[in-house]
């Protein structure tokens, strides 16, 4: 049965345990606005002593503008050696399918670098063969809810969605956002298909694995291999579901489910690992050296 982790202060000793490091971005690495500088360190530390680091982001865009997107937050290229993003893998599955008719569902400026990587412009759900959502058009004033009647007539066509971005909610500083994820729960849940591009879902960690064992030129023990994210659906549930351990990073989306004056309570974070809940071999604040 899963138990609570042990909460660490530092996590280097920890990381001295593996030789790859797949990690989330969002809330682990940057909280949307700037790049925790610690994180910047333990990465670096971990690469320098040869481990290989994988950032693995639901970002609904290709892995090339997560990099221009981390240097302008202040993410080193030291610290990382290469990005598997949601993007990369949504468009993977979209020329894979053969589609050339999509229904584009998101913010057009923020995630121009994905729609602009689809074979066409957006197309009206009636001339669709499927539905690409990469988030809300407006995440601050909208809900999946005003999403509903686009949905149904999709449904009515049985048009799969791709999700390029599984993720429900994500701080942006102080703010907790809808993403993509919110939509695509809900179009699951009125019956449609969906196809979820990132984590908790097998080909995020899959992906990540073969590019290690790419860029280390061998196969990956999974038992040398430390999952780091601050969800518990996304990161830790795809750890689980791929055999490698995990470290949980409290400060991130669930900073207010078990922080008590910038600490982890223990007793918040028990209340986080029921018995079916995925586990975490250990909890710290942040991901610090």
């Amino acid at each position: 049965m899963p138990s609570p982790p042990e909460i660490v202060e530092s996590c280097g000793p920890m990381l001295d345990a593996y030789e790859v490091l797949l990690c989330d971005i969002w809330g682990v690495i940057h909280d949307g606005q700037k790049a925790f500088q610690e994180a910047n360190e333990a990465l670096t530390a971990f690469r320098a002593r040869g481990g290989t680091v994988i950032l693995v982001s639901n970002a609904p865009t290709p892995s090339s503008n997560v990099a221009r997107v981390l240097d302008d937050k202040g993410v080193v290229r030291e610290a990382w050696d290469a990005i598997v993003s949601s993007g990369d893998l949504a468009l993977g599955h979209v020329r894979a399918q053969g589609w050339q008719s999509l229904h584009h569902i998101g913010p057009v400026r923020r995630d121009r670098a994905f729609f602009e990587a689809l074979p066409g412009p957006s197309v009206g759900v009636a001339e669709a063969e499927a539905l690409a959502c990469t988030g809300l058009v407006d995440d601050r004033r909208e809900t999946a809810e005003h999403y509903r009647a686009v949905l149904d007539q999709a449904r009515s066509r049985s048009l799969p969605l791709i999700c390029a971005n599984p993720d429900l909610v994500v701080h942006v500083g102080p703010d907790l956002l809808p993403c993509a994820g919110a939509i695509a729960a809900l179009y699951e849940a009125m019956g449609g298909d969906v196809f979820w591009a990132g984590k908790p879902f097998p080909i995020a960690y899959e992906t990540a694995l073969a590019e290690a064992a790419r860029l280390r030129n061998q196969s990956i023990d999974r038992a040398q291999v430390l999952a780091i994210g601050d969800s518990i659906r996304t990161d830790l549930a795809a750890a689980a579901g791929a055999g490698v351990d995990a470290l949980f990073i409290v400060a991130g989306i669930h900073r207010d489910d078990c922080l008590q004056d910038g600490r982890i309570d223990p007793a918040r974070l028990t209340a986080l690992f029921p018995g079916e809940g995925p586990p975490a071999k250990a909890a710290a604040t942040a991901l610090r050296p």
